[in-house]
């Protein structure tokens, strides 16, 4: 019985288009420049970050984020970056008496803009707020704690199988392979992915029927 439900944030919950839309006006490229070679990374198996870098090399990038900040230009979020499904797809599940967590990798700022958007969600943290990350063993124990069941009957949902889908089922844990975003489609026939993942989906309101 699934009693826990822990979603990931990017392309799970939120869209990434603001995101890397930012950078590239910051970095003063064509949005579609930095988008092909976010698209480039994600295929060769790298960190996203690793576009920034083939953009600006040696760049530091804590202290950019830190640039944006002052100057105006850092993180923000509204509804219209969240995907279409997750408000019913969450309030669906808490109806059924399900525990509802969002925690994924991001920083502390993002933990505050999702979390004033009022989603119906028991709890939601980021990496940053807890000083682990995903695909850490640690991050997948804190998650374990958070949901406050047996891992058995908690299920991580991401569209990364490298950060979410494998290391979720190392630590004990259920997992589905959501295919949104870059990562979710390029290795959702992946055959390690098919055979680690409890559930593929391609919407969140498919969730709703693991409550039942």
């Amino acid at each position: 019985m699934i009693e826990s439900i822990v979603f990931d944030i990017g392309e799970t919950i939120i869209r990434d288009d603001r995101y890397w839309a930012s950078w590239a006006d910051w970095l003063n490229v064509p949005r579609h420049t930095l988008s092909a070679l976010v698209g480039a990374v994600v295929a060769a198996g790298q960190d996203n970050a690793e576009a920034i870098r083939l953009l600006r090399p040696g760049i530091d990038l804590d202290a950019e984020y830190r640039a944006r900040e002052a100057a105006g230009r850092g993180e923000h979020l509204d509804e219209g970056d969240l995907y279409d499904d997750v408000r019913s797809a969450l309030s669906a599940l808490r109806q059924a008496g399900v525990r509802v967590i969002i925690a994924g990798n991001q920083t502390a700022r993002a933990g505050r803009l999702l979390r004033d958007l009022d989603l119906p969600a028991d709890l939601i943290v980021t990496s940053a707020e807890w000083g682990v990350a995903k695909p850490q063993p640690e991050f997948f124990q804190r998650v374990i704690e958070v949901a406050e069941v047996p891992p058995a009957h908690t299920v991580y949902v991401g569209d990364h199988p490298a950060n979410d889908v494998h290391p979720a089922k190392a630590a004990g844990l259920r997992s589905a392979h959501l295919r949104r975003g870059p990562w979710g489609h390029l290795w959702a026939d992946d055959p390690k992915t098919v055979a680690a993942a409890d559930w593929r989906i391609d919407t969140l309101m498919e969730l709703v029927s693991l409550s039942g």
